[in-house]
């Protein structure tokens, strides 16, 4: 990689646009970059990492780029950086430009922040033209990190030299050293090696442990299962020999419970045949106790059939004599209901006659359907009576209807007459307040187009005035804060003036003996600068410039706000016009009061237009109603003539008919009730004589069928009947007598019950409490026997279960075994790994050792062969080993720490170092030449022939066609490095200014 030109502009300390010709400088091979503190030489190798990158190294990258901006820069000038290199044969073009907060164009107020841009060229020789190649950042950024095979952090490493990071890294622990070598030689994947093994470990550990903690819970539950006479095998989870105890203590318990099983299943068997024997013992005893009983049971039943035998010979007496009277039964029913008969006939005869008249009183049966069969006849001959009657009543209806539409005509006409005499008053007066509506209407739409425009112009003038009033005060407040914020720039720079004047006092302050200057390097700090009164530090500077911020903040929204506010006025100015505010109020007013007038005048259209229109409906209706009522009343009269004859023809007919009732329905309503009476008489006379010979007959019967079954009188017969009830109560007593005698002789007849009444009495209660004896020892022996059984068989299930466990896990253990051996040799805490050094600490130590040889090869030079680096594995305390740099000392012949090396031995020392990890790190990245490189700062602390040497040594990088350039203000440097890149600082920014001649 070969730079060739640098263009910054508004970059860190540059306000405006420095251009650096790398080619011109890398001509003479060793190149010096010096000027004042401050002054911006570091910011010089920003921009070259910026261009690349898209960033600045370590701590000064901040902000997402805006902090890059000078503050000497002028706000319309932007950022950038661009770059232009030669790598692996392609010459390249980068430009980058990191967000902006600029002034908005045109004449807008306030800023705006424009995102970062960025560009990559390439130059095509064929053509003689440059090539884009990209505008993304991300692109842009993987394809320099591919063409140099460098990251960001490895570039500032090996070409950005810093100031005493090498320093640091030759007198760093183990630890610090390898977290550097971490990054530039990108060791990640071994460290995640490392993390891969050492999770694998703990995987496979938790689930060994997991394991052997179901193992352990399958035990204990097999010392449940066993009574807890066991105790399982004392072991933790991941113990050694954990299953093989478990499995050896399981089958010790299985042969326990097995024993105890066969014990408990040879007492079972036992107790059965000791129960099955009381239980027929107990059977045996009970049926003798049984048979006595039904023995005595039976004596005594018997006992009380004889004490009941009167009583059962008169009940069979009583039921003979009610079956001899059930022959005589049916006799007894007839009569009854003869004579029933008779009693009713006779009272319907006695009602009938009472409701006859008197000369019917005492007639027969033959005289009163003869007087019943003269009424209807009567009755028959005034059907037609009846329909005149009904007619005539129909015809004075119609006259009463015919006399009410006749009135209520009349009514129609008279209001018909009236209403339609005023019409045409009426309709001139719709007509006129139709037309006066739709004029208004026609006025309030004028008056409604008016009446927008006056109250935009009267709003927009009252805007102007508020405006007018916002714009005065708004133009005070920019004035006053203007002049503030210059007093606060001015203030900012006459603090930073100061400060920068007694920059010195400030670094000496950090001097401590026996350490290296930050700025020269040396050691010795013979007479430092001391602050004199009124001293002004970075606190100070700082306060100054962030009150200056916020006064030029403060005065840029006022402007902001005083441009919109002028605008406002412009606009509203432009819509009200020159007329006042007052005026334009009163000239709205007055539109909106002839307009809330036409707009009340033409809301009584649409109820004028529907007035009339009801109105010319209502005289349509009313001269139609009046025609209809004079042709009624011409029909109304025609009919009324024809009605009236009829009338008198039908009244002179129902006369006649109706004789002396009041009317034909009241004499056929008399003849109707006299025919129904005597028919009725006659009915009830007829029933009663034939009543009174069916009870004769049925006496006579009676008094035969008595006789005949038996019985003197008919009433002795009727005594011995039986009713429904008392025949079953009987006839169930004879039955169960029967029943109970026929029971009680079976019973006395059984030979068993016989033979069991002679034996003694039977000891049931003996029996059973043997039986129950045998039960309960029966219970007891199967319950044990149960319980033994289930132990034997969870006992069997758990075992098999633990031993698949066992054998499932068998794998996974050997697999736990090989992977924490290999986690701890790569961690560095197993037994094997004698150096407690981790894997990517052993990849680290190669590189080192590599570094290391590198570096010696410029070392010696530099110390005129007394320094050698070397690499070491020794561990440094308690700590791990494979990171230590030590240096032989030639003249003593021994080997000692890097930090007993003087402050210009370990300037010398370190810059051996970097230019060795340089090398290697640029074979590591992919073989890269390294064209260009640059060393910041360190050469102070050198003496006159150490100086030499060590320029000697960077001369030589010529050979390589490398060029080299120093970061330093050492004065003798400027003497003996002829091409130079100088940095002047001022108060409007720093330049550049470059020389390569003598």
């Amino acid at each position: 990689m070969r730079l060739h030109r640098l263009d910054i502009t508004a970059f860190g300390p540059f306000g405006g646009t420095q251009s650096v010709d790398f080619d011109d400088l890398s001509a003479a091979g060793l190149f010096l970059l010096h000027g004042p503190t401050g002054a911006g030489k570091t910011s010089v190798l920003d921009a070259v990492c910026y261009a690349l990158y898209g960033s600045v190294p370590g701590a000064r990258q901040n902000g997402q780029g805006m902090t890059l901006r000078s503050d000497h820069a002028d706000p319309a000038t932007r950022t950038e950086v661009r770059l232009e290199l030669t790598v692996t044969g392609r010459r390249l073009e980068l430009t980058r430009q990191p967000p902006w907060e600029r002034p908005k164009k045109g004449k807008r107020q306030g800023t705006t922040v424009d995102k970062a841009q960025s560009w990559l060229r390439e130059y095509d020789a064929a053509a003689g033209a440059w090539k884009d190649l990209s505008r993304s950042h991300q692109e842009i950024g993987e394809e320099i990190t591919h063409v140099l095979g460098m990251s960001r952090e490895q570039f500032c490493q090996v070409v950005l030299l810093p100031q005493g990071d090498f320093a640091r890294f030759l007198r760093a622990d183990a630890e610090a050293r390898g977290r550097l070598l971490g990054r530039l030689f990108d060791t990640q994947r071994f460290a995640a090696v490392e993390k891969r093994l050492a999770d694998r470990r703990r995987a496979t550990e938790a689930q060994v442990r997991e394991g052997d903690t179901d193992l352990l819970a399958d035990a204990h539950r097999m010392q449940q299962a066993a009574g807890g006479d066991f105790a399982p095998p004392q072991l933790a989870p991941g113990d050694p020999g954990l299953a093989e105890a478990v499995l050896g203590w399981a089958a010790v318990a299985r042969s326990t419970a097995r024993e105890q099983l066969t014990i408990a299943h040879c007492a079972r068997a036992a107790a059965e045949s000791a129960h099955a024997a009381a239980e027929r013992d107990l059977d045996d005893v009970r049926e003798v106790a049984r048979l006595q009983r039904r023995f005595a049971e039976a004596r005594e039943r018997a006992r009380k059939l004889e004490e009941r035998a009167d009583a059962h010979r008169a009940d069979r007496e009583r039921m003979e004599r009610g079956r001899k009277a059930e022959a005589v039964e049916p006799a007894l029913d007839l009569r009854d209901e003869a004579e029933t008969a008779h009693r009713r006939a006779s009272a319907d005869e006695a009602r009938t006659r009472a409701a006859l008249p008197a000369e019917h009183a005492d007639a027969g049966a033959a005289g009163l359907a003869a007087a019943a069969r003269k009424a209807s006849e009567e009755l028959g001959g005034l059907a037609s009576a009846r329909r005149a009657e009904r007619k005539l009543a129909d015809l004075l209806a119609e006259r009463a209807e015919l006399d009410s539409e006749e009135r209520a005509d009349e009514d129609v006409l008279q209001d018909a007459e009236g209403w339609l005499a005023d019409w045409d008053t009426a309709r001139a007066e719709l007509q006129a307040r139709v037309e006066a509506a739709q004029e208004a209407a026609t006025r309030a739409e004028q008056l409604a187009v008016q009446r927008e425009p006056a109250e935009r112009r009267l709003r927009a003038a009252r805007e102007r005035d508020r405006l007018d009033r916002d714009t005065d005060e708004a133009r005070a407040d920019v004035l006053r804060l203007t002049e503030r914020a210059g007093d606060a720039r001015a203030h900012w720079l006459d603090l930073k003036e100061q400060r920068l004047n007694g920059i010195a006092a400030e670094l000496a302050a950090e001097l401590v003996d026996g350490r290296p200057c930050a700025v020269c390097g040396g050691t010795d700090h013979p007479a430092p600068a001391r602050k004199d009164a009124g001293h002004v530090d970075r606190e100070a500077e700082e306060g100054a410039l962030t009150a200056f911020q916020r006064a030029d903040e403060e005065r840029a929204e006022a402007e902001r706000r005083l441009g919109d506010l002028r605008r406002a006025l412009a606009a509203a100015s432009a819509e009200a016009g020159d007329t006042p505010t007052d005026r334009l109020a009163a000239l709205a007013e007055e539109v909106d009061r002839d307009y809330a007038r036409a707009r009340r005048g033409a809301s009584d259209l649409h109820p004028a237009q529907e007035a009339l229109l009801h109105a010319e409906r209502e005289r349509d209706r009313r001269a139609a109603a009046r025609q209809e009522a004079a042709v009624r009343a011409a029909t109304r009269n025609t009919r009324r003539d024809t009605l009236e004859r009829e009338r008198a023809a039908l009244e002179e007919e129902l006369t006649q008919a109706r004789g002396e009732a009041r009317s034909v329905a009241e004499r056929a309503g008399q003849l109707e009730l006299r025919a129904a009476r005597l028919a009725e008489a006659a009915e009830a006379v007829r029933a009663a004589d034939d009543t009174a010979q069916r009870l004769k007959d049925a006496d006579a019967r009676l008094a035969d069928a008595a006789f005949r079954a038996g019985f003197d009188t008919p009433q002795a017969a009727a005594a011995a009947l039986l009713d429904a009830g008392a025949h079953r109560d009987l006839q169930r007593r004879l039955d169960a007598w029967q029943s109970e005698e026929a029971a009680v002789r079976a019973v006395l007849a059984e030979p068993e019950t016989a033979a069991a009444a002679q034996r003694p009495s039977a000891d049931v209660a003996g029996a059973e409490r043997a039986a129950e004896a045998a039960a309960r020892r029966l219970q007891r022996t199967v319950s044990a026997w149960d319980e033994a059984e289930r132990r034997s068989a969870a006992l069997d299930r758990l075992s098999a279960r633990a031993a698949a466990s066992v054998r499932r896990l068998a794998p996974l253990r050997e697999e736990y075994d090989r992977v924490a051996r290999m986690a701890g040799l790569a961690a560095g805490t197993a037994a094997d790994n004698e150096r407690k050094m981790r894997l990517e600490a052993y990849v680290l130590a190669a590189r080192l050792e590599q570094v290391a040889a590198a570096a010696t090869v410029r070392l010696q030079r530099m110390s005129s062969g007394r320094y050698t680096l070397v690499h070491s594995d020794d561990r440094s305390g308690r700590g791990r080993s494979g990171l230590g740099l030590h240096v032989v000392d030639a003249w003593t012949g021994r080997e000692r720490d890097t930090a007993t090396l003087s402050g210009g031995e370990t300037f010398f020392a370190s810059l051996a170092l970097a230019l060795g990890l340089a090398d290697v790190v640029t074979d590591e990245a992919g073989g890269v030449r390294l064209d260009t490189l640059f060393i910041d700062e360190g050469f102070g602390s050198l003496d006159d022939q150490t100086l030499d040497e060590v320029l000697d040594v960077l001369d030589a990088l010529r050979e390589r066609d490398r060029s080299v350039g120093i970061v330093s203000h050492v004065g003798d440097l400027r003497r003996r490095i002829h091409a130079q890149l100088e940095v002047v600082k001022d108060r409007s920014g720093s330049v550049v200014r470059q020389r390569t001649t003598a």
